[in-house]
Order: C-alpha cells, then sequence, then structure tokens
C-alpha cells in the first residue's frame, strides 16, 4: 500500500515566496546603489581629469611674446572633447569659462549613464543619469 501525503510537503509556504521578494529586492537597491554611487563618482573623476586636460592649453602666441597667460578657449573645448572621446559611458558634456576673482577658470560638467542590473528587472528605469562636475585654474607666474 501507498501512504497518502499529509500536511506541506513539497510546497512552498506563502511566507518564504514573500519574504525572498523583499530580501531580493533589498540586494537589489544595495547593488544597484553602489553601482550608482560608483559611476557618480567615476563622473566627478572624468570632469576633474577633462578640466586638467583642457587646463593645459594656453594661449601659445601671448606667452611667448611675454603677455599673460590666458586660456585658448577654443583649444581648451578640443581638448576636453578629445579626452572625453575616449569613454563610451559618457553622454554628453559642457565646458565653460567662468571668470572668479579676476581668474578665467575652466568648468567641465560630464553626464554618464549607469545601467542598473537588478532594479531594472523589477520594472524600475534601466538607466539613470549621472552627473559630475569640476572646476580647474590655471596656474601661472604671476607679476
Amino acid at each position: 500500500m501507498t501512504a497518502r501525503p499529509t500536511g506541506d510537503e513539497g510546497r512552498i509556504s506563502l511566507f518564504l515566496a514573500v519574504t525572498m521578494i523583499g530580501v531580493l529586492a533589498i540586494i537589489g537597491v544595495a547593488y544597484d546603489g553602489a553601482g550608482q554611487l560608483r559611476t557618480l563618482q567615476r563622473a566627478d573623476d572624468l570632469a576633474a581629469e577633462a578640466a586638467r586636460s583642457g587646463g593645459q592649453v594656453i594661449d601659445r602666441a601671448a606667452a611667448i611674446e611675454g603677455r599673460p597667460k590666458v586660456i585658448d578657449e577654443p583649444g581648451a573645448r578640443a581638448a576636453v572633447t578629445q579626452y572625453l572621446r575616449g569613454n563610451s559611458d559618457v553622454t554628453g558634456q559642457q565646458v565653460s569659462f567662468p571668470v572668479v576673482a579676476g581668474e578665467k577658470q575652466k568648468r567641465v560638467r560630464v553626464t554618464v549613464v549607469y545601467r542598473r542590473h537588478m532594479l531594472g528587472l523589477i520594472g524600475m528605469d534601466r538607466t539613470v543619469t549621472v552627473s559630475g562636475e569640476a572646476t580647474a585654474r590655471s596656474l601661472t607666474d604671476r607679476p
């Protein structure tokens, strides 16, 4: 004779199923949150390095003639673009030259996209756009 199964043998309890969904959601928030923070740090780093590369471009003719060293804006924009060209995750950039205390500086704002892995599976947006910004100033000899 075969015994008839009794009780909950072979079944998943409702409590376990609901709990696992909550645990997976917490893991997804932690994983994708950390990834988004890493992407934000990367955007800041890229902006800082791009601002530095743009800050190295000065008006050479003026410097050779002994006039004050000033930023060559078109050359600085080209240097920033050239630096960021090798980074495929950069989706946008802005370069400006604000004057602070009589000194022209380079400000670079970079936009980077982070693709969510875990939270995208449960219906949240698959991508998040983060921005990084940095300002660089040229160190020049002052009279």
